[in-house]
Protein backbone atom coordinates (compact mmCIF):
# COMPACT_ATOMS: atom_id res chain seq x y z
CA UNK A 1 0.00 0.00 0.00
CA UNK A 2 1.28 3.41 -1.12
CA UNK A 3 0.44 6.33 1.04
CA UNK A 4 0.84 9.64 -1.36
CA UNK A 5 0.58 13.20 -0.32
CA UNK A 6 0.89 15.23 -2.99
CA UNK A 7 -1.12 15.30 -6.40
CA UNK A 8 2.47 14.78 -8.57
CA UNK A 9 3.07 11.86 -6.42
CA UNK A 10 -0.17 10.66 -6.87
CA UNK A 11 -0.64 10.59 -10.42
CA UNK A 12 2.90 9.23 -10.59
CA UNK A 13 1.65 6.14 -9.30
CA UNK A 14 -1.87 6.51 -10.36
CA UNK A 15 -0.22 5.84 -13.84
CA UNK A 16 0.96 2.56 -13.01
CA UNK A 17 -2.38 1.20 -11.91
CA UNK A 18 -3.80 -1.54 -14.41
CA UNK A 19 -6.69 -2.15 -15.03
CA UNK A 20 -10.06 -0.78 -13.15
CA UNK A 21 -9.85 1.21 -10.27
CA UNK A 22 -12.29 2.59 -7.42
CA UNK A 23 -12.19 5.88 -5.18
CA UNK A 24 -13.17 5.71 -1.64
CA UNK A 25 -13.40 9.55 -0.75
CA UNK A 26 -12.95 9.87 3.05
CA UNK A 27 -12.27 12.35 5.56
CA UNK A 28 -10.59 9.38 8.20
CA UNK A 29 -11.48 8.66 11.13
CA UNK A 30 -12.77 4.99 9.59
CA UNK A 31 -15.39 2.92 10.87
CA UNK A 32 -17.44 0.05 10.03
CA UNK A 33 -19.11 2.33 6.92
CA UNK A 34 -16.27 3.24 5.24
CA UNK A 35 -15.04 -0.32 4.88
CA UNK A 36 -18.22 -1.14 3.04
CA UNK A 37 -17.08 1.07 0.41
CA UNK A 38 -13.67 -0.10 0.26
CA UNK A 39 -14.77 -3.79 0.45
CA UNK A 40 -17.31 -2.55 -2.41
CA UNK A 41 -14.88 -0.71 -4.78
CA UNK A 42 -12.43 -3.83 -3.81
CA UNK A 43 -14.99 -6.59 -5.28
CA UNK A 44 -15.71 -4.86 -8.18
CA UNK A 45 -12.37 -3.05 -9.51
CA UNK A 46 -8.82 -4.10 -10.18
CA UNK A 47 -7.58 -1.92 -7.34
CA UNK A 48 -8.56 0.60 -5.11
CA UNK A 49 -7.72 4.42 -4.06
CA UNK A 50 -8.91 6.10 -0.91
CA UNK A 51 -8.33 9.58 0.19
CA UNK A 52 -7.93 10.79 3.49
CA UNK A 53 -8.70 14.66 3.35
CA UNK A 54 -10.93 16.40 6.57
CA UNK A 55 -11.64 19.46 3.73
CA UNK A 56 -11.64 22.48 5.33
CA UNK A 57 -14.29 24.30 2.71
CA UNK A 58 -17.24 22.37 3.39
CA UNK A 59 -17.26 23.68 7.36
CA UNK A 60 -19.00 26.19 7.86
CA UNK A 61 -17.31 29.57 10.56
CA UNK A 62 -18.95 27.74 13.60
CA UNK A 63 -18.58 24.21 12.78
CA UNK A 64 -16.19 21.48 14.07
CA UNK A 65 -13.84 21.31 11.80
CA UNK A 66 -10.70 21.83 14.88
CA UNK A 67 -12.28 19.07 16.14
CA UNK A 68 -13.17 16.49 13.39
CA UNK A 69 -11.76 13.45 15.13
CA UNK A 70 -8.81 12.08 13.41
CA UNK A 71 -6.53 8.95 13.42
CA UNK A 72 -4.73 8.38 10.61
CA UNK A 73 -2.26 5.93 11.44
CA UNK A 74 -5.29 3.59 12.85
CA UNK A 75 -7.03 4.57 9.38
CA UNK A 76 -3.72 3.42 7.80
CA UNK A 77 -3.63 0.33 9.47
CA UNK A 78 -7.48 -0.65 9.15
CA UNK A 79 -6.91 -0.19 5.04
CA UNK A 80 -3.61 -2.09 4.95
CA UNK A 81 -5.85 -4.81 6.24
CA UNK A 82 -7.94 -3.96 3.32
CA UNK A 83 -5.31 -4.31 0.83
CA UNK A 84 -6.26 -1.12 -0.54
CA UNK A 85 -3.50 -0.29 -3.36
CA UNK A 86 -2.91 3.45 -3.11
CA UNK A 87 -4.10 5.66 -0.10
CA UNK A 88 -4.07 10.03 -1.24
CA UNK A 89 -3.69 12.06 2.28
CA UNK A 90 -2.62 15.57 0.96
CA UNK A 91 -2.59 18.78 3.74
CA UNK A 92 -4.86 21.53 2.95
CA UNK A 93 -2.25 23.42 1.20
CA UNK A 94 -1.91 20.61 -1.41
CA UNK A 95 -5.40 20.84 -2.48
CA UNK A 96 -6.34 24.42 -2.09
CA UNK A 97 -2.84 26.57 -2.37
CA UNK A 98 -2.55 29.84 -1.67
CA UNK A 99 -4.37 32.24 -4.40
CA UNK A 100 -6.81 29.38 -4.81
CA UNK A 101 -10.22 31.18 -5.92
CA UNK A 102 -12.51 28.37 -8.25
CA UNK A 103 -15.18 26.58 -6.82
CA UNK A 104 -17.98 24.19 -7.92
CA UNK A 105 -21.57 25.54 -7.96
CA UNK A 106 -24.04 22.39 -7.06
CA UNK A 107 -26.92 23.88 -8.08
CA UNK A 108 -30.34 23.55 -6.89
CA UNK A 109 -30.18 19.92 -5.56
CA UNK A 110 -28.07 21.24 -2.61
CA UNK A 111 -30.63 24.17 -1.77
CA UNK A 112 -32.66 22.37 0.61
CA UNK A 113 -32.28 20.90 3.68
CA UNK A 114 -28.76 20.60 4.56
CA UNK A 115 -27.64 23.26 2.25
CA UNK A 116 -30.25 25.98 3.92
CA UNK A 117 -28.57 25.02 7.19
CA UNK A 118 -24.81 25.12 6.27
CA UNK A 119 -24.33 27.57 3.42
CA UNK A 120 -21.51 26.60 1.46
CA UNK A 121 -21.39 23.13 2.58
CA UNK A 122 -21.96 21.48 -0.97
CA UNK A 123 -20.13 23.76 -2.32
CA UNK A 124 -17.01 23.07 -0.36
CA UNK A 125 -18.29 18.89 -1.09
CA UNK A 126 -18.66 19.30 -4.72
CA UNK A 127 -15.60 21.32 -4.91
CA UNK A 128 -13.08 18.56 -3.00
CA UNK A 129 -14.82 16.31 -5.30
CA UNK A 130 -13.86 17.44 -8.19
CA UNK A 131 -10.72 17.90 -7.59
CA UNK A 132 -10.80 14.42 -6.11
CA UNK A 133 -11.80 12.92 -9.37
CA UNK A 134 -9.45 14.68 -11.48
CA UNK A 135 -6.69 13.73 -9.86
CA UNK A 136 -7.10 9.83 -8.83
CA UNK A 137 -9.14 9.45 -12.44
CA UNK A 138 -10.84 6.25 -10.94
CA UNK A 139 -13.28 4.19 -13.13
CA UNK A 140 -15.88 4.39 -9.94
CA UNK A 141 -16.30 6.53 -7.41
CA UNK A 142 -18.22 5.40 -4.21
CA UNK A 143 -20.57 7.03 -1.96
CA UNK A 144 -22.65 6.28 1.31
CA UNK A 145 -26.66 6.52 0.73
CA UNK A 146 -26.68 7.95 4.31
CA UNK A 147 -25.50 11.42 3.33
CA UNK A 148 -28.40 11.00 0.64
CA UNK A 149 -28.68 15.28 -0.59
CA UNK A 150 -24.91 14.32 -0.98
CA UNK A 151 -25.14 11.37 -3.13
CA UNK A 152 -27.62 13.75 -4.82
CA UNK A 153 -24.74 16.83 -5.71
CA UNK A 154 -22.59 14.24 -6.59
CA UNK A 155 -24.56 12.18 -9.31
CA UNK A 156 -25.88 15.79 -10.35
CA UNK A 157 -21.96 17.06 -10.73
CA UNK A 158 -20.76 14.61 -12.65
CA UNK A 159 -23.26 14.10 -14.91
CA UNK A 160 -23.71 17.67 -15.79
CA UNK A 161 -19.61 18.44 -16.17
CA UNK A 162 -19.32 15.07 -18.15
CA UNK A 163 -17.05 13.00 -15.70
CA UNK A 164 -15.94 9.90 -17.15
CA UNK A 165 -16.56 8.16 -13.72
CA UNK A 166 -19.44 5.92 -12.26
CA UNK A 167 -20.93 6.90 -9.20
CA UNK A 168 -21.83 4.40 -6.79
CA UNK A 169 -24.15 4.71 -4.01
CA UNK A 170 -23.47 1.79 -0.95
CA UNK A 171 -26.20 1.39 1.39
CA UNK A 172 -25.82 2.96 5.03
CA UNK A 173 -24.02 0.88 7.26
CA UNK A 174 -25.87 0.78 10.96
CA UNK A 175 -25.13 -0.36 14.56
CA UNK A 176 -27.49 -3.09 15.64
CA UNK A 177 -29.83 -0.67 17.32
CA UNK A 178 -30.42 1.28 13.73
CA UNK A 179 -27.84 4.19 14.29
CA UNK A 180 -26.37 4.79 11.15
CA UNK A 181 -22.61 4.95 11.69
CA UNK A 182 -20.70 8.10 11.32
CA UNK A 183 -17.30 9.49 12.85
CA UNK A 184 -19.60 11.76 14.55
CA UNK A 185 -21.29 9.45 16.75
CA UNK A 186 -18.06 9.45 18.98
CA UNK A 187 -19.20 13.01 20.01
CA UNK A 188 -22.01 11.28 21.98
CA UNK A 189 -22.17 10.53 25.77
CA UNK A 190 -23.90 7.34 26.90
CA UNK A 191 -27.00 8.10 27.57
CA UNK A 192 -26.90 10.28 24.15
CA UNK A 193 -25.74 7.11 22.61
CA UNK A 194 -29.21 5.51 23.94
CA UNK A 195 -31.30 7.87 22.61
CA UNK A 196 -29.77 8.53 19.20
CA UNK A 197 -31.57 5.56 17.50
CA UNK A 198 -34.92 7.23 18.13
CA UNK A 199 -33.94 9.13 14.15
CA UNK A 200 -33.52 5.55 12.44
CA UNK A 201 -36.73 4.37 14.57
CA UNK A 202 -38.98 7.63 13.05
CA UNK A 203 -37.85 7.14 9.53
CA UNK A 204 -38.67 3.49 10.18
CA UNK A 205 -42.25 4.70 11.26
CA UNK A 206 -42.64 6.59 7.86
CA UNK A 207 -41.05 3.52 5.76
CA UNK A 208 -43.45 1.19 7.54
CA UNK A 209 -46.50 3.49 6.57
CA UNK A 210 -45.79 3.40 3.36
CA UNK A 211 -44.95 -0.47 2.83
CA UNK A 212 -49.33 -0.41 4.11
CA UNK A 213 -50.16 1.85 1.68
CA UNK A 214 -49.60 4.96 3.09
CA UNK A 215 -48.95 8.21 0.25
CA UNK A 216 -49.97 11.60 1.99
CA UNK A 217 -46.78 13.64 2.19
CA UNK A 218 -47.74 15.57 5.18
CA UNK A 219 -48.81 12.70 6.78
CA UNK A 220 -45.45 10.62 6.43
CA UNK A 221 -43.79 13.88 7.90
CA UNK A 222 -45.88 13.20 10.77
CA UNK A 223 -44.78 10.03 11.88
CA UNK A 224 -41.06 11.00 11.78
CA UNK A 225 -41.45 14.12 13.81
CA UNK A 226 -44.12 12.38 16.53
CA UNK A 227 -41.22 9.27 16.89
CA UNK A 228 -38.48 12.00 17.65
CA UNK A 229 -40.47 14.48 19.40
CA UNK A 230 -40.96 11.82 21.98
CA UNK A 231 -37.26 11.61 22.92
CA UNK A 232 -36.48 14.27 25.12
CA UNK A 233 -32.83 13.94 24.76
CA UNK A 234 -32.77 14.63 21.44
CA UNK A 235 -33.22 17.90 19.60
CA UNK A 236 -35.06 17.78 15.99
CA UNK A 237 -33.93 19.87 13.16
CA UNK A 238 -36.22 18.93 10.19
CA UNK A 239 -38.34 16.16 8.55
CA UNK A 240 -38.56 16.25 4.55
CA UNK A 241 -40.45 13.96 2.41
CA UNK A 242 -38.79 15.37 -1.15
CA UNK A 243 -38.71 13.64 -4.75
CA UNK A 244 -35.62 11.57 -4.52
CA UNK A 245 -33.79 12.93 -7.62
CA UNK A 246 -34.19 16.52 -7.13
CA UNK A 247 -34.99 16.77 -3.71
CA UNK A 248 -38.04 19.16 -4.19
CA UNK A 249 -40.53 19.02 -1.54
CA UNK A 250 -43.60 16.77 -1.75
CA UNK A 251 -46.78 18.64 -1.14
CA UNK A 252 -50.03 16.04 -1.19
CA UNK A 253 -49.58 12.37 -2.45
CA UNK A 254 -46.08 11.15 -2.86
CA UNK A 255 -45.20 8.98 -5.55
CA UNK A 256 -41.63 7.18 -5.36
CA UNK A 257 -38.71 7.15 -5.57
CA UNK A 258 -38.99 9.67 -2.30
CA UNK A 259 -36.61 10.19 0.14
CA UNK A 260 -37.46 10.70 3.97
CA UNK A 261 -34.55 12.07 5.85
CA UNK A 262 -34.45 13.93 9.12
CA UNK A 263 -31.75 15.67 11.34
CA UNK A 264 -31.24 16.07 14.80
CA UNK A 265 -29.30 17.19 17.57
CA UNK A 266 -28.00 15.21 20.40
CA UNK A 267 -25.71 16.39 22.43
CA UNK A 268 -22.92 17.96 20.38
CA UNK A 269 -23.52 16.12 17.67
CA UNK A 270 -25.57 16.72 14.69
CA UNK A 271 -27.43 13.20 12.80
CA UNK A 272 -28.66 13.23 10.03
CA UNK A 273 -30.15 10.11 8.15
CA UNK A 274 -32.67 8.73 5.23
CA UNK A 275 -34.51 6.01 3.88
CA UNK A 276 -35.66 5.84 -0.07
CA UNK A 277 -38.90 4.84 -0.89
CA UNK A 278 -39.95 2.87 -3.80
CA UNK A 279 -43.92 2.63 -5.44
CA UNK A 280 -42.90 -1.15 -5.02
CA UNK A 281 -42.91 -1.08 -1.72
CA UNK A 282 -39.28 -1.33 -1.10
Amino acid sequence: MEVLHTIEDFRRSRADIAGTLGLVPTMGFLHAGHLALVRRARAENDAVAVSIFVNPTQFGPNEDLAAYPRDIERDLSLLERERVDLVFNPSSQELYPPGFNSYVDPGTVSEPLEGARRPGHFRGVATVVAKLLNVVQPDRAYFGQKDGQQMRVIERMAQDLDFAVEIVAVPTVREQDGLAMSSRNTYLKPDERQAAPCLFKGLMSAQDRWCTGERDAATLRRLVMEVIEAEPRVQLDYVSVADSATLAEIDGRATGPVMVSAAVRVGKARLIDNVVLSDDGG
